[in-house]
């Protein structure tokens, strides 16, 4: 019952610790929710004020830093309502969640890699293993932190071969501990230094903004994430995306706007006595480098480029 004028619904909130950490808490502070972390504690004040809740519209935000294969879990159990995790734990651990964002922070590739003597003789083999036993000399050796994902990848692609369970820094693993890993994947950089190659790619992954279904289920607890998602979604609209202001003639006006990339239309408005005009889009920052020349070449004058911390289309 929430008919009491002072009763709050609590919404407990999952923040990953660890590589994740800072480019999420960096997203709540950008959509105007800061977040305040003692590096000796696990929960942050979310918001501001004195206390660890940002109150609003009776929502109190409870935050817990924890690592992201336990935010699955606990979204998983129930006791976390909505939290950040890769989608490769998410698929690891086999649980049922309701994905609200993919914010497309810290990509990477989960995938399978070896010492180039294994991964030309795997690449040969077509799941046969004793092609790849004669390279590594016993049965080989497949190690990762990914259990299901590794064991699921060892009964399609090379049946028979063992696992053994990593806990970090698997890519060390080659040659003498382990014959093949899957590990996560960003640049490949690590990999290189090991002399490891890449010999499948079993998915991607990403930061996301998960939720359970039983805080989904609640009207509150869904609108107060709704609003989230929409702060959010602004934050990384406006980091894909810069305000392009420019100057242009009447007569020059329509070939300039038929260059312009926009989300809907662009804002025109009068200069002076009507005889030029200031336009003004939201343009994808990776455009700049074709579209500010061919501006100019159609007459745009007085071109301004500004940064926007957030957009809602």
């Amino acid at each position: 019952m929430r008919e009491k004028k002072n009763e709050r619904t609590e919404l407990r909130i999952g923040l990953p610790k660890g590589r994740m950490q800072a480019k999420v808490i960096e997203l709540f502070n950008d959509a105007g929710i800061p977040v305040s972390v003692d590096e000796r504690e696990y929960r942050p004040r979310v918001g501001n004020g004195k206390t660890q809740a940002l109150i609003s519209k009776g929502i109190a935000y409870e935050a817990k830093l924890l690592k992201p294969q336990n935010i699955v879990e606990m979204l998983a159990t129930g006791s976390r309502d909505i939290g950040f995790a890769g989608a490769d734990w998410v698929r690891e651990l086999g649980v049922d969640l309701v994905e609200l964002l993919d914010t497309a922070l810290d990509p990477v590739t989960i995938v399978a890699a070896a010492p180039e003597a294994v991964a030309e003789a795997y690449g040969k083999c077509k799941g046969n293993i004793e092609v790849v036993k004669k390279v590594c000399g016993r049965t080989p050796i497949v190690a990762s932190e990914y259990e299901g994902l590794a064991k699921e990848w060892i009964a399609k692609n090379l049946p028979g071969a063992a696992f053994v369970r990593s806990y970090g820094a698997t890519e060390v693993f080659p040659p003498e501990d382990a014959d093949i890993i899957i590990d996560n994947c960003a640049t490949g950089t690590t990999l290189r230094a090991n002399k490891l190659s890449i010999i499948d790619t079993l998915m991607s992954s990403s930061t996301r903004f998960y939720a359970s279904k039983e805080a989904m289920q609640d009207p509150v607890k869904r609108e107060a994430a709704d609003s989230l998602i929409l702060l959010f979604r602004s934050v990384l609209e406006a980091r894909r995306r810069v305000m392009l202001e420019v100057n242009i003639s009447a007569e020059l006006l329509d070939q300039l706007v038929a260059i312009l990339p926009c989300l809907r239309a662009p804002t025109v408005s009068p200069l002076g006595k009507g005889d030029a005009f200031a336009v003004k889009v939201a343009a994808p920052r990776d455009t700049l480098a074709s579209l500010i020349p061919e501006i100019k070449r159609r007459g745009g004058t007085d071109i301004v480029v500004t940064q926007m911390s957030q957009l809602v289309p």
